[in-house]
């Protein structure tokens, strides 16, 4: 079992300290084991996995059957750069005998940037087994792949005045909960556009006002109810919890309600309305997080300073879009965030979740979806960000790709730290959602210390 730990540095870049939080894997080993017991073992040469731009970055390569080491027979690697496929890139690729001793290949990093080395073994009989590692090189080097808008301000305080102009008359229903200590609500609350902000809300029950923080939790991609253990959570630790379902839609139904939406009108809604920013679906999306802030701040216990948006990859892009689009959000935990450097092909990277650019028969970016994209950036609502925000990325992750978030970390404005994950694909595991809700308490504790620990 590969053990996992917690060191702490300090970077200074300019004027901004970056706090550091990486939680790294001992030998930062990922295994992948198939059928037959074969296992490969990838360590990089560092506990980090991250080197600097012109540095040379080695892995140990190992095989292993029940557990014994292997040394006959030959071993496949080849390193990609998540945008082209290992057959067709120029990256270093080939065949190596096993040994004695461990295998090593080696990178050289010329650009800021992400690699990943995927390893093969074939066995003389049954399946091959394979594994993937991680390396980034510079990667608080990585540049936003273009620039924001010179309208993006003026578009979205346009947006923000008309969303002013929808009356904050929510609708608030009692929902039974066996804990008398805290009260549940569903809420909805009307919105700019077809859909409402619809969420379960949670609070202690008799909180003095003006007494407590506020907590609003959003969504990962797909098609779900809110989540009413969500809203208990953060209620549980003193503060007013709100968690909003991605759509606006009811929250309650049957999963076959939301089965149905997920197969028809939001089936692909990710890409809905891509060409143009006025109907590009994740402008809603954005929207509906700032009257959700409305609401919460609306409410008489709420303390008037800490606003914290937490969410994990479709959920970690809106919390760096909220905390880009309204000043009054304190805090943001974005895990794996999506929603980032659609444009990352225009500089020879990956673009980030969910491809929202297509290319044209030529090879380019479609013009008009890649204008549209630059106004739902989260890497353009990261430069507008002077919350406090801490952020996870996973170096082998091929949905939210880690070039992608560290375009958009890199972009905040206020203190920071990011949990760096060099065997983590695309998740939001346990020891991350603790950490996460570890830092929400001690910002929402900086007022608050009585706050539950």
């Amino acid at each position: 079992m590969t053990m996992q730990f917690n060191c702490t540095g300090t970077l200074v870049l300019g004027r901004v300290c970056l706090s550091i939080i990486c939680l790294l894997s001992a030998g930062l080993t990922q295994r992948l084991i198939a059928d037959d017991e074969y296992a490969i073992s990838i360590a990089a040469d560092r506990d980090s996995a991250i080197y600097e731009t012109g540095g040379d970055a080695s892995f140990q390569i190992t095989v292993t059957k029940n557990g014994e080491p292997v040394d006959e027979g030959t071993i496949s690697y080849a390193f990609d750069d998540f945008l082209n496929p290992t057959e067709s890139n120029a990256l270093p690729k080939g065949d190596l005998q096993l040994g004695n001793e461990p295998t090593q290949v080696t990178f050289k990093g010329t650009k800021p940037g992400f690699i990943r080395c995927q390893v093969t073994f074939q066995p003389v009989e049954g399946k091959p087994t394979k594994a993937v590692a991680g390396i980034g090189f510079s990667p608080t080097e990585i540049k936003p792949s273009l620039p924001v808008p010179d309208d993006f301000d003026q578009y979205w305080a346009d947006q923000k005045r008309q969303l002013s102009e929808v009356p904050r008359e929510a609708k608030v229903t009692p929902v039974d909960f066996a804990d008398e200590s805290i009260a549940c609500y569903d809420v909805q609350v009307p919105c700019l556009g077809r859909a409402p902000v619809s969420g379960y809300f949670s609070k202690p029950q008799d909180a003095a006002p003006k007494s407590l923080p506020a907590i609003l939790w959003v969504h990962g991609a797909g098609v779900r109810s809110s989540s009413l253990g969500n809203a208990v959570q953060g209620a549980r630790a003193g503060m007013l919890s709100l968690d909003i379902n991605a759509h606006g839609l009811p929250n309650g139904e049957p999963a076959s309600f939301y089965a149905e939406k997920s197969s028809g009108e939001l089936k692909n809604y990710r890409q809905a309305g891509r060409e143009n920013r006025d109907t590009i679906y994740f402008r809603g999306m954005f929207l509906r997080l700032i009257r959700a802030i409305d609401f919460l701040t609306d409410q008489p216990e709420w303390n008037g300073h800490e606003v914290i948006v937490i969410g994990h990859s479709q959920g970690g892009g809106q919390a760096l879009a909220a905390g880009g689009l309204d000043e009054r959000v304190t805090m943001i935990a974005a895990g794996v965030p999506a929603i980032c450097d659609h444009s990352g092909a225009v500089v020879g990277r990956v673009n980030g979740w969910p491809k929202l650019v297509p290319n044209q028969p030529d090879g380019t970016p479609e013009p008009d979806a890649l204008l549209a994209s630059r106004y739902v950036d989260a890497v353009n609502f990261a430069s507008r960000c002077r919350a406090q925000a801490i952020m996870s990325v996973g170096f082998v992750d091929s949905t939210c790709p880690p070039s992608s978030c560290y375009a958009a970390y890199n972009a905040l404005r206020g203190p920071k730290s990011i949990i760096n994950e060099p065997a983590m694909g695309h998740a939001a595991p346990e020891h991350i959602k603790q950490a996460f809700f570890e830092k929400v308490l001690e910002h929402a504790n900086r007022r608050s210390p009585a706050l539950a620990k």
